[in-house]
């Protein structure tokens, strides 16, 4: 989306903000609901922010992370929760947006008792927030949060789910860059494209795999050192990499550059840099701020709206609630090439961005169903 409130990098330099403000009289706020939950006895805090059912009930993931305070946390489930009302709707799904972040380091306080406590405040809102996993939640959480919530998707085969959404995220990325390499160069072959994956974790690593099958030519890079070994210890010889984000946008000859980590990946510092001339990649808000998607214009890089390229984690768990089917899944998420294909269209008919092209699609959908309610 253009026009986020702070990088999607929570505790980042900056990201303390009045979120009342934000809520109540900025252009960015809007929300319908924000909940702020407390259980002291497991240690959660919580905040649940649903930015729009004007399509369906809210749908989004829950992200637990060690935020640097409370306002940080707050502003960025509300930039999470407005990025999911957009990205639902350019997904052709019948739900609006909502986002969860529980605060704190999950590796030090996440417990059963904390996300069954978590569970009970999702299932207080009775159906209009459904959840689901994201960054420092997985399916075995989902299926604990499940046993108290009866709107958790992302469970595991086991208990009734759809298991690891990571795998149709990535698909529908590769999708993404086939358009881009279509529209950009007339053919979607990526065979014998240099293509930088920063992050090849839950993502980036199914990623690596489809751009390796059509004979892509692969870089990767990743802060955590063991991502790094796995994912070329699993393809050995096929998979270079690169020191950090830095060097890899920097790599000469790069064709395309997949942000798949955190956000706030393309920002005054690496757009100047970038040496690609496709930008499409699983992170979610990659725009640092308003303006970067001109900036990369500008510089005649094509960007691939991230939350039109990596929805297709959210069609996975979305055909969760009505009884999950992996192959209608998989033809959904194929789908988001001409998706992507009809964004570069319209930005080209209204002279504008690709990401504001995005946003105006989008925002005609969410429009649309609002006037059929009243």
């Amino acid at each position: 989306m253009t026009g986020v409130l702070v990088p999607d990098a929570p505790g980042a330099p900056g990201a303390r903000v009045d979120v009342l403000n934000t809520l109540f009289h900025s252009d960015q706020g809007g929300h319908e609901q924000v909940v702020l939950c407390q259980d002291r006895a497991s240690g959660l805090k919580a905040v649940i922010a649903i930015h729009s059912t004007a399509l369906g009930p809210a749908l989004g993931g829950t992200r637990f992370y060690p935020y640097a305070n409370e306002e940080a946390a707050v502003a960025d489930a509300l930039n999470l929760a407005r990025g999911m009302s957009y990205k639902n709707a350019m997904a052709g799904l019948d739900h609006g947006g909502g986002k969860a972040v529980i605060i704190g380091d999950p590796e030090l306080i996440k417990t059963e008792e904390l996300l069954l406590a978590y569970g009970r405040f999702v299932a207080s809102l009775g159906g209009r927030y459904v959840t689901a996993c994201d960054v420092g939640t997985y399916v075995a959480d989902m299926d604990v949060v499940a046993r108290e919530c009866a709107w958790t998707t992302g469970r595991s085969p086991e208990n009734g789910g759809a298991g690891d959404s990571s795998v149709l995220t990535a698909f529908g990325v590769y999708q993404g860059m086939r358009a881009s390499a279509q529209h950009l160069w007339g053919d979607p072959a990526l065979r014998g494209r240099k293509v930088g994956v920063a992050g090849v974790g839950k993502v980036g690593h199914h990623l690596v795999g489809h751009l390796l099958a059509e004979g892509a030519d692969v870089v990767v890079t990743d802060v955590r050192e063991d991502s790094v070994r796995r994912v070329t210890g699993s393809h050995p010889g096929r998979v270079s990499s690169v020191g950090d984000t830095e060097a890899l946008i920097r790599t000469e000859g790069l064709d395309i550059y997949a942000p798949c980590a955190l956000g706030g990946a393309l920002n005054d510092a690496s757009v100047p840099a970038l040496t690609a001339k496709v930008v499409c990649g699983a992170a979610n808000n990659q725009l640092a701020h308003p303006g970067v998607e001109k900036d990369l214009a500008d510089r005649g890089i094509l960007y691939a709206p991230d939350y039109v390229v990596n929805a297709g984690g959210v069609i996975q768990v979305a055909d969760e609630l009505h009884g999950f089917d992996f192959g209608r899944c998989e033809k959904k998420a194929a789908k988001i090439f001409d998706t992507t294909l009809a964004i570069f269209a319209r930005a080209k008919e209204d002279g504008i961005p690709p990401a504001a092209a995005a946003d105006r699609i989008a925002e005609q959908r969410m429009a649309a169903a609002r006037s059929r309610s009243h």
